[in-house]
């Protein structure tokens, strides 16, 4: 796919000419029947241990905003455009000045080298590789100064620290790392109540049990290829990145994991932050057109609109539906959009509502996990390959085409 430049207006927002995806990827044998992000889930499923599987997969409570964020594409059907020339369509974009090769990118998402061995690495080569952005998990047992260097483009997404000079200690070492757009989720500022991590046998340190030894001997190619493997190379996993130094070891019986209190947090740590921070800064959690207003007048550059893909508040409204008001409010910025995205036809109806840019999360975390790095990008591909088929059915050339009047609500059930 023949990338082509596009100007940028701001210093900070300057284009940066980066190669198309490279080439196709085969999976494995046993992979054959992967063809959409949902077919990973279900691999995926076989592949890990129950109490890992269920971090991945499952939410809060009754998982409520789960079920709804994959709903709120249902609300909307396509209106097609017929006898158009559809052979230069290009599923290309830029956002925060950088040309990709699709309009999504790979999402944060926490432990994912417990799911996959060395996993944030195999996304920040996957993405590096597909040309499309990957934002590192604050969350994460691999240091990022590894995660920059195999990616130069990776953002890094950070939860804020408690107290004002870890902020600044953890702002610090994120910029000399080398990252250029910080992400800072603002939807966490406590834990979650995730009873499905409770009573799977999930927790973060996990603790050393009987039970957890069989989840591992009933499912060995997770045990060699992934837990064992990182033992033998890189010895025991840390939480690497919530702070500027190492935290607690992600399997111990006696040390807990320090979940710093942000309930104090509010909108004059992020003008510090701002003033500090010289690159592009993202926030992401917002819901409301009020937040989103704050946001940009404190200094963010973009917004993600997101319910931490049901991760937090249980019955949070999904943000497919609040995304055309904050597209409205905050005409000065890109705003993204994530939680429950999976089919080219989810992110072709976010563009029309507005958003600049989508974020995926647990699928890619599935690949991963069950095909490496090949698996990520297979998974890239995919998503890719159904945005630009989408896109000839619909009509379109090009993205930046797409509005509302492609959309119509859909009629109740």
């Amino acid at each position: 796919m023949q990338l082509d430049p596009s100007a940028g207006t701001a210093a900070r927002h300057a284009p940066q000419t980066t190669p198309a995806a490279s080439g196709p990827v085969a999976l494995p044998g046993r992979l054959g029947h992967i063809l959409s992000l949902d077919d990973f889930e279900r691999a995926a499923r076989g592949h890990l241990p129950r109490p890992v599987y269920a971090y991945i997969s499952g939410a809060v409570e009754r998982n409520h905003s789960l079920r709804a964020n994959a709903r709120s594409f249902e609300q909307y059907e396509f209106v097609t455009r017929v006898l158009i020339d559809m052979s230069r369509r290009s599923t290309a974009t830029t956002v925060l000045g950088k040309r990709w090769s699709a309009p999504f990118g790979l999402a944060p998402m926490g432990i994912s080298a417990l799911s996959a061995y060395r996993g944030d690495l195999v996304l920040a080569q996957a993405a590096a590789r597909e040309n499309v952005p990957m934002v590192m998990s604050g969350s994460s047992l691999i240091r990022m100064e590894e995660i920059v260097a195999a990616n130069p483009d990776a953002w890094f997404q950070a939860y804020l620290p408690g107290a004002d000079a870890e902020i600044a200690a953890l702002v610090q070492r994120v910029q000399a790392a080398g990252f250029r757009t910080l992400v800072v989720t603002v939807d966490a500022s406590i834990a979650s109540n995730r009873e499905n991590n409770v009573r799977a046998g999930f927790s973060t340190p996990l603790r050393p049990s009987a039970r957890l030894a069989w989840e591992g001997l009933t499912h060995p190619r997770w045990l060699f290829g992934t837990f064992l493997k990182t033992l033998v190379r890189h010895g025991m996993p840390h939480f690497e990145n919530n702070y500027a130094w190492r935290g607690a070891p992600i399997l111990s019986a006696s040390v807990e994991r320090d979940f710093s209190d942000r309930g104090h947090l509010n909108w004059e740590h992020l003008r510090r932050i701002r003033a500090m921070w010289p690159g592009q800064l993202v926030l992401k959690g917002i819901l409301d057109v009020r937040d989103a207003r704050l946001a940009v007048e404190h200094g963010a550059d973009a917004i993600i609109v997101s319910n931490h893909g049901g991760r937090q508040l249980d019955s949070t409204v999904a943000p497919l539906r609040v995304l055309p008001e904050i597209v409205a409010a905050c005409p000065q910025v890109p705003v993204m959009i994530d939680s429950g995205f999976r089919r080219g036809t989810d992110v072709l109806k976010a563009l029309a509502l507005g958003a600049k840019f989508v974020f995926v999360g647990r699928p890619f975390n599935y690949a991963a996990a069950v095909a490496g790095e090949d698996g990520v990008r297979k998974g890239i591909a995919l998503l890719r390959d159904e945005v630009s088929r989408n896109m000839a059915m619909l009509g379109v050339t090009s993205l930046d085409a797409l509005d509302p009047s492609y959309l119509r609500r859909a009629e109740p059930a």
